[in-house]
């Protein structure tokens, strides 16, 4: 492990010095990976208007940075490939040095790939587990040396760490079993996290969004998910991106996609409740249910 004294140093010192806006996070800080587009940054979107300096971290920093800059005072970006252990530490430094500590993990950053057992190769099964599962275990372990160093500077501190899961992490998906089986993992972690993390007052949950039609994920003509599934036939009959997309869509009892708004709600109130932790919330319109 990568010595995070100096940053824990910080943060337990500056546990009552935070950047303060009014709104439902006022006085927090919050650090969200993939932060660039998509749900990530309408999550920090959401999280800023309530009230939270936010960082933006993000593969993509020249695209995080013109963002935070459009949020204005109390956001900045931050490089990260949140696969590398050496970024992460870095990334998590940087947010104490820049706004003095961190109270909420917003751990979103993932990429897809989908295929069949015989087309998918080994390397991008591998990339999808770095970045999907192995990051989480990374940005938890670095983020709550921070979190637990400010419990114990006020015993009355709490924090959040929210996985931006998927339905994927809570039913199967055909043909796209890389990123079903890092998300169905990621809820392992997300349960024996909190365990571990209970005692310093520390949440631990997942949000598991249905499918962002309209984000880059899904509609990049090159690589997004309609030409992904179109390519692999995942969707039976389909002839065009158009067809994939309304295959989708008939799925959800709600006749839409997830918006990144549906999401930032949940992760409020991940943290606004008190008793709750250990859990996978699904964000699907009805399409999956817990049971």
């Amino acid at each position: 492990m990568i010595d995070m004294t100096p940053w824990q140093t910080i943060a337990a010192q500056r546990i009552h010095d935070r950047p303060d806006a009014p709104g439902r996070m006022q006085g927090k800080v919050a650090l969200i990976t993939g932060a660039a587009q998509g749900f990530g940054l309408g999550i920090a979107q959401i999280l800023h208007r309530e009230g939270a300096a936010v960082m933006l971290a993000d593969y993509n920093l020249p695209l995080a940075q013109k963002e935070a800059e459009k949020m204005g005072n109390r956001a900045q970006a931050v490089y990260a490939d949140v696969s590398r252990e050496a970024d992460v530490a870095a990334m998590v430094g940087r947010t104490v040095e820049a706004f003095g500590g961190i109270d909420l993990l917003v751990n979103n950053a993932g990429i897809v790939r989908s295929g069949s057992l015989q087309a998918l190769e080994a390397a991008d099964f591998e990339r999808v587990t770095a970045v999907n599962y192995t990051a989480f275990f990374l940005c938890a372990k670095y983020v709550s040396a921070v979190m637990q160093a400010q419990h114990e500077a006020d015993p009355a501190w709490s924090g959040d760490i929210v996985a931006v899961n998927s339905k994927s992490g809570l039913v199967g998906s055909n043909r796209n079993f890389a990123y079903a089986g890092s998300k169905f993992g990621g809820i392992g972690l997300v349960q024996s996290f909190a365990l571990e993390l209970c005692p310093a007052r520390i949440k631990v949950n997942a949000v598991c969004p249905g499918n962002f039609l309209d984000g880059p994920l899904w509609s990049d003509p090159e690589n997004g998910l309609f030409v992904q599934y179109l390519r692999a036939g995942k969707v039976p009959g389909a002839q065009t991106v158009a067809d994939v997309r309304r295959f989708y869509e008939a799925k959800v009892p709600m006749n839409r996609g997830c918006l990144p708004e549906d999401v930032g709600r949940a992760v409020l109130y991940c943290v606004e409740q008190q008793y709750e932790t250990g859990q996978a919330i699904p964000v699907t319109g009805g399409q999956v249910m817990l049971s």
